[in-house]
């Protein structure tokens, strides 16, 4: 499997990176609002990175539905605060969740490292961006959907098959503009342009991403297919299934985790890893 380089740093085949959320939103289906303000995300990316983040993924947009939010507003909510970021953990790997080349362009130069298309190549000059200033982008799979929509009744013949088609294709273009190889993930995007069915099928068969050696970056942190798989659990009760979510992703070989909490994801993969390196019990002396 590749090795994933973003701002200095290399993740190879087996380690984990940890990329916790932190939304300058009012209106986040997981926080409601408590990191919108300036200093209240500035003190959330801090308690990630005590919590073992590797990266830090800002976004200025609620994913689903709900008031518009043009491209001004956005940069207005991101920028300043990808600049201060940067300034206050240097090491620090700092993605931002947008899918508009306009956006791009000013976190970049503020100070980002990745590029979160969790829309997945809606604007094609994302890619270009990335590419001028050589830093990572993340192709993500959303069903071919409006940004910000939630499709009815959406159907696939295989929904793995297309998961990796996509994403793959997006990968190899984003290569041909110019981004690194060795900067680019993919990611099935859970939920976004499926149902619940559609996410539990790409999460049994994650194996197949890996496959294709791309490394592979999954955010299923308190989602919906989680609560609904697990009976209608409400958000705030989805923790362990989430961290369920992580282990088996983890274990088939994804490399990246999007979570809304860092330290319990850094321990359940800390976990897998433990697991995964425990003797043959068979050749254990009694």
């Amino acid at each position: 499997m590749s090795t994933l380089r973003l701002a200095g740093r290399e993740f190879r085949d087996g380690e984990f990176a940890v990329m916790a959320v932190v939304n300058r939103t009012p209106d986040s289906f997981f926080d409601r609002g408590r990191t919108y303000g300036f200093q209240a995300a500035l003190d959330a990316v801090d308690q990630a990175v005590a919590g073992g983040a590797d990266i830090v993924d800002i976004g200025g947009v609620k994913a689903g539905p709900g008031d518009d939010v043009d491209a001004t507003e956005e940069i207005r909510r991101v920028a300043d605060l990808v600049a201060a970021v940067r300034e206050r953990h240097p090491s620090l790997i700092i993605s931002v969740d947008t899918w508009r080349a306009e956006v791009g362009e000013v976190v970049a130069e503020a100070g980002a490292d990745l590029l979160n298309d969790t829309w997945g190549g809606v604007d094609p000059g994302l890619a270009q961006v990335a590419a001028r200033h050589g830093i990572g982008l993340v192709c993500a799979h959303a069903g071919r959907v409006a940004p910000r929509t939630r499709p009815h009744r959406i159907a696939y013949a295989d929904v793995v098959r297309d998961v990796v088609e996509y994403t793959t294709e997006l990968a190899e273009r984003a290569v041909e503009q110019g981004v690194r190889r060795e900067a680019i993930l993919i990611d099935p995007a859970h939920d976004f342009g499926k149902n619940t069915w559609h996410s539990l099928e790409v999460s049994r068969r994650l194996g197949e991403m890996v496959a294709t050696g791309w490394p592979v970056l999954v955010a299923v942190s308190n989602k919906d297919f989680v609560g609904e798989t697990l009976g209608g659990l409400p958000v705030r009760e989805r923790h362990a299934g989430t961290l369920a979510t992580l282990a088996v992703s983890a274990w088939q070989g994804a490399r990246v985790f999007r979570v809304h909490d860092a330290a319990s994801a850094r321990a359940a993969l800390a976990a897998v890893t433990a697991l995964r390196a425990a003797p043959d019990p068979g050749r254990v002396p009694d």
